[in-house]
């Protein structure tokens, strides 16, 4: 596991957790989605780079 990769799947879970807490606070949806956008896209560019 390189280091790049480890942020990636740090800040991709970072931010679904962001966006699990706006959802309940009940925050536009608009944001929510960006959150989960930015999330999946990270989580996912962080799998790919794992050295498997």
């Amino acid at each position: 596991m390189t280091g790049l990769s480890t942020l990636l799947i740090f800040v991709g879970l970072f931010l679904l957790g962001g966006a699990v807490s706006f959802w309940k606070q009940g925050q536009p949806k608009a944001v929510i989605t960006v959150l989960g956008i930015g999330s999946a896209l990270s989580l996912l560019a962080g799998v790919l780079r794992l050295e498997v």
